[in-house]
């Protein structure tokens, strides 16, 4: 599965209408399910292959806000289109990694994802409406240390969707640098 993102629990319909659009005003959201993706699972395992680029050619970043990390979000393919849930393109300041995200990969594969991971399911964890996943790299790390650097990053948590460029940012290059896992900073955003 590549990546797993953005998800409006209410899409029965075609459209997400709480989903944060690209561009526009600051808006955050403490109600969103962020989850991890790896070098291990992406699709196709082992790569960096991303199905939206925007700035980069393959998943990565350093977090900053003029480099952000690759992040994916849900898709549907009802419309015989492939719609992002949030569009491509759109910055996200996730505090709890001190890093900028870009929307630049879907969740999801198959015919149907709008049936899977990111699209649906994010109220399956707490008060949950809306799910990302963030890329953490790992390439070079231990499948096991890999792991345990998601599950560290997964939870429910605040967003920020077109953040100012502002924010604290950690130092190293991705969640995964350095052999460190660079989570737990918290939920509350800091200027700098």
């Amino acid at each position: 599965m590549a990546a797993a993102a953005a998800c409006c629990i209410a899409l029965a319909a075609s459209a997400c209408t709480d989903s944060p659009s690209h561009g526009g005003d600051e808006s955050i959201r403490t109600d969103v399910f962020v989850t991890a993706y790896t070098w291990f699972d992406n699709t196709p395992p082992g790569s960096t292959v991303i199905s939206h680029p925007v700035l980069h050619k393959e998943a990565g970043g350093t977090g900053t806000y003029t480099d952000p990390v690759t992040i994916a979000v849900g898709h549907s393919r009802k419309t015989g289109q492939d719609v992002l849930d949030i569009p491509s393109g759109t910055r996200i300041y996730l505090p709890d990694v001190r890093r900028y995200f870009i929307v630049e990969d879907t969740c999801g594969d198959g015919p149907k994802p709008e049936e899977g991971p990111c699209h649906t399911g994010a109220e399956k964890y707490g008060d949950a409406t809306l799910w990302i996943d963030m890329w953490i790299g790992g390439k070079g790390e231990s499948q096991s240390f890999v792991r345990n650097c998601a599950r560290k990053a997964t939870g429910v948590g605040t967003a920020i969707f077109n953040p100012k460029d502002n924010y604290q940012v950690a130092s190293g290059h991705g969640v995964i640098h350095d052999g460190t896992c660079d989570t737990g900073y918290g939920q509350k955003a800091s200027a700098k």
